[in-house]
């Protein structure tokens, strides 16, 4: 069996990763035309393989991504699971004609709820993969074991390389707080959380829903990613480039080699193509948005230096979603979430999870108790009466 690092050195996976990132640093004009070339070339082999397409559309990016394929004459259908989103972005996904998928149903028929998939999965918390590592840790199987020991130690085994330091290995700070399921195994002394960490939210609540309308629909994604932006995915847009042809998954990703500041150049150049074309997308005068940036974000506006920025929030996501919270100054997004609703705010933060042993409630106050991030005084130093969770 081919190992990993057999795969990367017969695909030449090290010189993709450096021409690519090549492109990365090259100016906007070229990023521009070079997304324009690779979103028509995959139109065109969509066309030669009997596939529709279609955009996968949530917050300001892949929002840009839409209206910059429906400016190059790319006239496909944009999909969401709308509901997850900001109410502003929303609004904006309507004016624009996008069509809405509900969440995957579960055995009973009911579809899933976000507070359901917490109760039943566990917190979505740090990154899609750091929870997914957790999460394997917290449900260990014979079959996953050679997988659990590279979480802890970084050795791959046989199909990994026989690596001992490969990117397997999780963060030592997550380590001493989440991996104390491998205690006795591993002859470690890490903690275990007071709570289940998972990353099946997507998947229940976006991934599925688009995925099967896509099968239907016979139709593949227009995807706003960017390798820029790290993550499990920025290795495999730099080794696959903006457009992938492969055995399970096709995918166009034209902005991948796009920075922040391209992307929200190109935001103010679509902004004005959508109010000079808006009747292409929703007639009714009354869906038009004055601006195709969701009040979430602010507005977008440049600094002395000439940086572009929004005035509010940088990403958004579920309301319930904690990926990358560890990462955001305040005020971050549970703060803006208290400023925008004080009622949902003390739902996730107080007792969106009800202990099956106990009865107990608590939510995401516990989560960022547990992680070291703030959210019990507000950012600008009041505070409020504090609460007891635990």
């Amino acid at each position: 069996m081919e190992t990993v690092l057999e795969r990367m050195e017969r695909i030449g996976a090290d010189k993709k990763i450096a021409d690519f990132m090549v492109k990365e640093q090259q100016p906007y004009s070229f990023k521009r035309r070079y997304a324009a070339i690779r979103a028509r070339e995959f139109e065109a082999e969509c066309d030669k393989r009997d596939l529709n397409c279609h955009v996968s559309v949530g917050g300001l990016d892949s929002i840009v991504l839409f209206l910059s394929l429906h400016s190059l004459h790319i006239r496909v259908p944009g999909i969401s699971a709308s509901h997850l989103e900001d109410s502003s972005i929303q609004r904006v996904h309507k004016a624009l004609g996008i069509e809405r998928m509900h969440s995957a149903a579960r055995e009973d028929g009911k579809p899933w709820t976000k507070a359901a998939i917490i109760q039943e999965f566990g917190f979505p918390v740090l990154s899609k993969e750091v929870a997914a590592k957790i999460e394997l840790l917290e449900h260990p199987s014979e079959k996953n074991k050679t997988v659990r020991h590279a979480i802890i130690t970084g050795e791959t085994g046989e199909y990994g390389g026989n690596r001992e330091k490969s990117r397997m290995k999780m963060a030592q700070k997550w380590l001493e707080l989440f991996a104390g399921y491998e205690n006795e195994n591993e002859g470690v002394d890490y903690k275990i959380a007071p709570f289940q960490v998972s990353s099946k939210c997507c998947y229940y609540l976006k991934e599925k829903p688009c995925d099967d309308w896509a099968r239907e629909h016979n139709s593949v994604p227009y995807l706003g990613l960017m390798a820029s932006e790290g993550g499990r995915r920025a290795k495999s847009l730099r080794i696959n480039g903006c457009n992938y042809f492969g055995k399970s998954t096709i995918r166009s990703a034209p902005f991948a080699i796009f920075h922040r500041q391209d992307i929200l150049t190109l935001a103010l150049e679509m902004d004005e193509y959508y109010q000079a074309h808006w009747r292409e997308f929703n007639q009714d005068p009354e869906a038009k948005v004055e601006s195709i940036v969701p009040a979430i974000y602010g507005s977008i506006e440049r600094r002395e230096d000439g940086t572009l920025y929004t005035t509010k929030a940088q990403r958004t996501g579920c309301s319930m979603c904690g990926f990358g919270i560890h990462m955001e100054r305040r005020p971050h997004r549970f703060d803006l979430l208290r400023e925008r609703s004080r009622k949902e705010w003390e739902f996730w933060m107080l007792r969106c999870v009800t202990d099956p042993a106990t009865g107990e409630q608590y939510g995401w106050g516990r989560v960022l108790d547990w992680i070291g991030v703030p959210w019990r005084d507000l950012p600008d130093g009041n505070f409020e009466e504090q609460c007891c969770l635990w």
